[in-house]
């Protein structure tokens, strides 16, 4: 049976729908949000997986014909996932699995389908409040309810819950927030430089909204939630507990402190190894053989999380012997490539990252076929991680969601600072190849790529740094971590990666692996991020101190100019005739694709923007474009070329892409019967304008640029004027 439920979420209206869709499933609901509607649908697998970890699926499937656009290219349907579409899904996974029970091991997936979509309401937050709500009124044990909110700000610095696509644009803040009703549990974010103060406050202004959202869903889960399936507890046998603690205690606390990363897992590897063989022969004989060699695996992968853990709140030390606020050691250096227009490399201890920066012509930019208002992007970041970063062989092919992930934090913490396309008319490729990892790549691609971008000439605003932040918790005391490093990020239980300038935060993300972190934590790794940041700064700045004023002399140079938008027609010509035959002339190449050929954007406002290596064949180019626009004066003399000859009159060229005729009546003084008699193509003749007609065509003279010739009348007065002064010449002597 249907059933219908209605919220007013600050003036707008939330609407949940259940009982008559995907009814097969454990549980789902359709959500509307204003004109945005998606369905949210879970399932659980029958029977539990074999894998030690979580199997937990969530998708978000895009639907383009919920923003009314048909598919592009050969193939007229949805495709993989868009980046956007992958950055969604992981925005829901990151707050919902912490919410699951540590003994589930069934299969699950969350399917949200985009079925419609309302510019000026997200459909990610509705996504995010119908996927737990699915969960929460299913069978499937689920801890939540999770809600999320996204927040803007106006002018006047007044924090904005979802707001409008208008609101968004001219935002200096682009915040989102998952969280439960007791705590923050997921942040991601973009700032044009905000305080640690107003980040903060945005985050606590988040958690107040997303509190409602949340007591609406224990209000429906209330009505009408399923019971929940009762899992059997993972118990491990007491004596198996005790016997291998007391075995592999000692030795894993020793390998967990060695310092280098490789050595260090060498180690840990090797005591578990010893410790199940020393168990496999213990065991031998027992009827419970598999069990109890399962629960051993347990125990000792258990003793390692524990000793990282401990040794940290108690006795506040580091696996690399580091204090809690202590940084690796750091190198930044740039230019690592000759040929590139900008390369920056960046280390943090055992995390060491290249980046690349590339300039293009505004034509270059990525076309975006999804289904925001934002249909092209012209600065981009792509992050690579390579299997031999962290010393493995692994599968290499397109990239996966965690590349995507840490890519988008990445262009998100850079784009803030990155020139106004006015200002530096290029698309901005930045590349990160991470060649060493031990935690943090992501940050240190901030690191690198900004070193690149600064090398490559860029105008950026100012330099951006990156650091992750840590936590540990024993649900009683806590322990901040500055720079974790891999094993402190798998045992720990917060990756909070903050970004930002001298001046303030660029780009912020959180996930955390408890419930939920409080303000005072949260203020606590803001302040540490802080410190952490200047000090990277310092060590970048010292290597370049601001952007490069010149380009790398393989980069493409760039000149612009505007030109009257009535006039683009003319510029581009019929099929792209004119425009062609400027590109080969003055780049003198046989065809527009040639890689010596030069680069002309034509924006709608009049923009001319042209690329090319060589500063002549811009200047050639430009030449050729400024006498097609070029306008006529009327009464004007003008130099003019005939170019063809009619027996109505002569038409001439001014400049190229310039034409007029000079009508028979207006060749000469005297009557010319055959202009073929008077003028042959080619000739050099001089023409005067007499401005337009009323269909737009340029009418031209050349009577009226000649000398005009005495009438009859004015010759034989002058012959008579003369004999007077003659007579009067000779009567005066």
């Amino acid at each position: 049976m249907k059933r219908e439920f209605k919220f007013d979420f600050l003036g707008r209206e939330l609407t949940v729908e259940t009982g008559q869709l995907a009814k097969q499933s454990n549980g789902s609901v359709l959500v509307r949000y204003g004109d945005t509607v998606i369905l949210s649908v879970c399932v659980m697998g029958k029977t539990p997986v074999t894998q030690d970890f979580f199997p937990l699926q969530v998708l978000y499937q895009e639907k383009l014909y919920s923003v009314g656009k048909i598919p592009g290219g050969f193939i007229k349907r949805e495709g993989r996932p868009t980046d956007a579409a992958t950055l969604a899904a992981r925005l829901i996974d990151r707050p919902i699995r912490p919410m699951f029970d540590e003994n589930l091991r069934n299969e699950i997936q969350v399917v949200n389908t985009v079925l419609s979509v309302d510019q000026d309401n997200s459909p990610e937050m509705a996504a995010m409040f119908g996927t737990s709500l699915c969960l929460g009124i299913s069978d499937i044990p689920f801890d939540g309810p999770v809600a999320g909110v996204m927040v803007g700000m106006d002018e006047k610095g007044k924090f904005i819950i979802n707001p409008t696509a208008k609101e968004s644009e001219v935002s200096p803040l682009a915040l989102t927030v998952a969280g439960t009703k007791d705590a923050i549990c997921m942040v991601e974010a973009g700032s044009k430089e905000l305080s640690e103060k107003q980040m903060l406050e945005a985050l606590m202004f988040a958690h107040e909204n997303i509190k409602k959202l949340c007591e609406f869903q224990d209000e429906i889960i209330a009505e009408i939630g399923k019971e929940k399936v009762v899992l059997e507890p993972a118990v491990i046998n007491p004596d198996v507990d005790k016997d291998v603690r007391d075995y592999a205690t000692d030795d894993m606390l020793a390998a967990i402190q060695i310092k280098e990363k490789l050595e260090k897992y060498a180690k840990i590897d090797e005591v578990k190894e010893t410790t199940i063989e020393h168990f496999a022969e213990v065991y031998a004989e027992d009827e419970e053989f598999d069990k109890k060699m399962k629960d051993v695996s347990k125990v000792v992968n258990q003793i390692e999380a524990d000793e990282v853990r401990r040794l940290i709140i108690e006795k506040h030390i580091r696996p690399d012997g580091r204090k809690m606020d202590e940084i690796r050691p750091l190198f930044a250096d740039v230019d690592i490539l000759p040929r590139t227009h900008g390369s920056g490399l960046f280390s943090r201890g055992e995390t060491q990252v290249l980046a690349t920066t590339t300039l293009g012509p505004l034509s270059d930019h990525q076309v975006l076929d999804g289904l925001g208002i934002e249909d092209e992007k012209r600065f981009m970041l792509h992050y690579n991680f390579p299997s031999f970063s962290v010393g493995e062989v692994g599968r290499y092919g397109s990239p996966g969601r965690r590349e995507i992930g840490h890519g988008a934090l990445g262009e998100r913490a850079l784009a803030q600072v990155i020139p106004a396309e006015d200002e530096f008319p290029y698309t901005i490729r930045v590349v990160s190849e991470v060649l060493e990892s031990n935690g943090s790549s992501s940050q240190a691609t901030i690191c690198s790529g900004c070193l690149s971008l600064m090398a490559a000439g860029v105008p950026i605003k100012a330099p951006v740094a990156g650091i992750a932040m840590g936590l540990i918790s024993n649900g009683k005391k806590y322990t901040i971590l500055t720079d974790i490093q891999g094993l402190e990020d798998h045992m720990g239980d917060m990756d909070f990666k903050v970004a930002g300038t001298r001046e303030g935060i660029t780009a912020l993300q959180m996930d955390i692996k408890i419930k939920g972190v409080t303000k005072a934590i949260l203020k606590e790794a803001l302040d540490e991020a802080k410190k952490a940041r200047m000090k990277i700064l310092d060590v970048m700045e010292e290597k370049i101190a601001e952007p490069r004023k010149e380009l790398s002399k393989y980069a493409p140079k760039v000149v612009t100019f505007t030109i009257d938008p009535d006039k683009i027609k003319e510029v581009i010509g019929k099929g792209g005739e004119m425009i062609t035959k400027i590109i080969l002339e003055s780049s003198n190449v046989k065809t527009v694709n040639d890689k010596d050929a030069v680069k002309v954007d034509i924006e709608d406002d009049g923009r001319v923007i042209i690329y090319h290596n060589d500063s002549e064949v811009i200047a050639k180019t430009r030449s050729m474009i400024e006498d097609i626009v070029k306008e006529v004066e009327t009464g004007v003399i003008y130099n003019a070329k005939v170019v063809k000859v009619e027996d109505f009159g002569c038409f001439v060229e001014l400049w190229p892409g310039c034409e007029g005729l000079v009508h028979v009546s207006q060749l000469d003084y005297k009557r010319v019967e055959k202009p073929s008699d008077m003028f042959s193509v080619g000739d050099e003749i001089i023409v005067k304008s007499l401005g337009y007609d009323n269909r737009g065509r340029l009418n031209l003279s050349r009577k009226e640029a000649l000398p005009k010739p005495e009438k009859k009348e004015d010759k034989e007065e002058s012959t008579e004027e003369k004999k007077t002064k003659k007579r009067t010449k000779k009567s005066e002597e």
